[in-house]
């Protein structure tokens, strides 16, 4: 019998904490909470009291898993940064998903909106956990794009007065984590903040 693989996922990329613990890709324990622009208050707090429940610690942990972006520029480096410091110092696996990913699952069309203020959005098309587009649209363009891309809406769907499907994100992150990408270099490894100005920077 081979070696169960113990897994953390971390999204600080955004408005929420979502932090998982899995065995062999089934979830053992897990933390889902807003806290936008907290995350760095609470995170480590919250990852103490969910490995304290199922009596892991932290070096027993084999692969993490992070959202690599879009998302806040602060929230996105919280657990960025933590991965990289467990990939370098603890020679942990590291694997990301997209923050649009993790919303919209393995829906098998699906389209997900978040604000990227000025009056834009970060827009993703996702198929079956995969992403075919990513960017950042002008609010006035994105009813098109969905329009042009049919599929569930996940996000913030009351940026263009429509109302999004709830996304079910511990679930995501079991579905997601055979199609996280690991990565081959940790030190190089950077969010993907998709904004064009700093001056658009959370």
């Amino acid at each position: 019998m081979g070696i169960a693989v113990k897994s953390l996922f971390m999204d600080t990329a955004w408005k929420n904490l979502i932090l998982v613990l899995c065995q062999d890709g089934q979830v053992v324990a897990s933390v889902v909470k807003e806290a936008f622009k907290k995350q760095s208050e609470t995170m480590f707090v919250e990852l103490q009291t969910i490995l304290d429940q199922v009596g892991w610690k932290l070096a027993d942990i084999q692969e993490v898993v992070i959202t690599d972006g879009p998302g806040s520029y602060t929230g996105l480096r919280l657990a960025m940064t933590t991965a990289k410091l467990m990939g370098t110092q603890a020679n942990v696996i590291v694997k990301t998903i997209s923050t649009l990913q993790l919303y919209a699952g393995v829906a098998s069309s699906a389209n997900v909106i978040l604000d990227a203020r000025g009056g834009r959005a970060y827009v993703g098309h996702i198929e079956a956990g995969q992403t075919s587009w990513m960017g950042i649209l002008p609010l006035d363009e994105v009813e098109n794009f969905l329009v042009k891309h049919p599929g569930d809406l996940y996000g913030e769907g009351e940026l263009i007065d429509q109302v999004a499907k709830p996304s079910d994100f511990v679930q995501n992150v079991v579905d997601l984590l055979p199609l996280a990408k690991t990565v081959e270099n940790v030190h190089a490894l950077v969010p993907a903040y998709m904004k064009e100005s700093d001056s658009y920077k959370a």
